[in-house]
């Protein structure tokens, strides 16, 4: 039992990541970590966008409880869709979590002023990767309450 979610809920994690060897150091995590979590993959911000408005071919996606976010992404990258979700009435209130291996300031502040929740650079290590991600899902996923999705 969490403090977010009763034991029997499925958590849903959209990760929009476009390098091969993160999106399965970050499904391995996850799914070796016992919680209940569906984890989505899309690898650009075009894809991002359509998955979590339901159109083309995500028509019939389920809303993710939260996002994990790359920076640099083919086709828009992630600050236009944090943009994006940030400003939308229906999409705002999904946590969005960046999950980069930019460091640069100007890239932390601008994320924040697009209202990111919150920024992480991705560790070089597999060890240290690896911690970073059960951060993720045990703090957004064990500890903070999340909005519903229908709301």
């Amino acid at each position: 039992m969490t403090a977010s979610s009763p034991s029997n809920t499925t958590r849903r994690i959209l990760l929009v990541e476009d390098n091969p060897a993160d999106i399965r150091m970050t499904q391995e995590v996850i799914k070796e970590s016992g919680m209940q979590v569906v984890m989505d993959v899309v690898r650009d911000g075009e894809q991002a966008m359509d998955f979590v408005r339901r159109q083309g071919a995500f028509a019939d996606a389920i809303r993710p409880d939260m996002i994990l976010l790359d920076l640099n992404l083919p086709r828009k990258d992630g600050r236009e869709v944090l943009a994006e979700i940030k400003t939308d009435p229906q999409l705002r209130t999904i946590p969005v979590i960046m999950l980069t291996t930019s460091k640069a300031d100007h890239d932390i502040a601008e994320c924040y002023r697009r209202r990111v929740n919150s920024y992480i650079a991705k560790p070089v290590g597999l060890d240290d990767f690896v911690k970073v991600v059960q951060a993720i899902e045990s703090y957004w996923l064990g500890v903070v309450r999340l909005p519903s999705r229908n709301q």
